[in-house]
């Protein structure tokens, strides 16, 4: 099929295409102009120490902005958010979800929370509510998180220091790897004197130093299988405690960033007005006035096969055949002369 048959069919079809659209974009009129005034207000959160290098900081890297940012969306449109929320203005969690909208800021870490809805007076107490769940729920709830991690740690650090002072008391010494290294330096200064002694022909002095070598070794010997238990304990302790130590560091980072995401500091809601018709009209009837033409054409489409099909399915008309009227042979004969 060429253009023109294109165009030759539109024409004969003309009220589809012109129809459907209009009658489209008109409901859609309607319902934008009938349909109640609506309000909406904004709430802007900039909260530059959140994201960046820093250290400490949850959010890092060449991607910081938009990882904080789709949190922030996400935590906002999250069940508990939501019905925390919810909680705090009366206004129902669908009615929310509707509602709410996220928009980051060209390329920053910046956000705007914009709500709209029927109630002027539900706007800012809404904005207000969800910014600060919104907050609490990405950067309060690791306080928590760090909170159960140090407390687990000190846990450790506790059982490990019990553990040695268990295995001390057993085993009647206190701190053998201590006393261990201790005996072995007196052990070795001990001969270095026998030796000093057998040099000057002290044989009193020789006596003594070997009657305390003997001992020294004894010490040494005894305390020998006991001390991998010991220090593997010790170690258990260290390890517990270097533990304690990153759970103390990141809990002391996490109360930061709750500092530095306090609402009060890092939001400012807007006032809240009405929501123009026009730009909601322009906005809602030119997609529908788009949809109505596509489907104008479809129509148009779908008329014109059913009536090819049925052109094609109609039996055609039997021809007609006229005799030529006979001439008698006489008057044939006649006329020849």
């Amino acid at each position: 099929m060429e253009i023109v048959d294109y165009l030759r069919v539109a024409r004969r079809r003309l009220w589809v295409l012109v129809g459907v659209p209009v009658l489209a974009t008109g409901a859609a009129a309607a319902i934008v102009l009938f349909a109640p005034q609506q309000f909406s207000g904004t709430a802007y959160v900039a909260a530059p120490a959140l994201v960046g290098g820093a250290a400490g900081t949850q959010y890092t890297g060449t991607q910081a902005a938009n990882q904080f940012v789709a949190a922030f969306g996400a935590a906002v449109t999250s069940p508990r958010v939501l019905v925390d929320v919810a909680t705090d203005t009366g206004v129902p969690p669908e009615r929310l979800r509707d509602g709410l909208a996220i928009t980051q800021v060209g390329a920053s870490s910046q956000l705007e929370v914009t709500y709209t809805a029927g109630d002027r007076a539900t706007v800012a107490p809404v904005l207000t509510a969800t910014t600060t769940r919104a907050l609490a729920f990405l950067f309060s709830s690791q306080v928590g998180i760090a909170t159960g991690e140090v407390e687990a740690a000190n846990a450790d650090v506790t059982a490990a220091t019990k553990a040695i002072g268990e295995w001390e008391k057993a085993n009647k010494v206190s701190q053998p790897d201590r006393i261990y290294q201790a005996t072995l330096g007196e052990l070795t200064s001990l001969r270095q004197q026998q030796l000093s002694m057998q040099a000057v022909g002290n044989g009193r002095g020789v006596d003594a130093a070997t009657a305390a070598i003997t001992a020294a070794q004894k010490k040494l010997d005894e305390l020998g299988p006991k001390l991998p238990d010991y220090q593997a304990l010790l170690a258990q302790r260290d390890a517990a405690t270097n533990a304690l130590s990153q759970a103390r560091e990141g809990l002391q980072a996490a109360r930061a960033q709750a500092q530095a995401a306090d609402p009060a500091q890092v939001t400012s809601i807007g006032e809240a007005h009405e929501v123009s018709r026009m730009t909601e009209l322009v906005r809602t009837a030119l997609p529908v006035g788009g949809a109505g033409l596509l489907l104008g054409v479809l129509l148009v489409g779908v008329l014109e096969l059913l009536s090819r099909g049925r052109a094609a399915a109609r039996p055609a008309a039997p021809a007609v055949t006229t005799a030529a009227p006979s001439v008698p042979a006489e008057t044939v004969t006649a006329a020849r002369p």
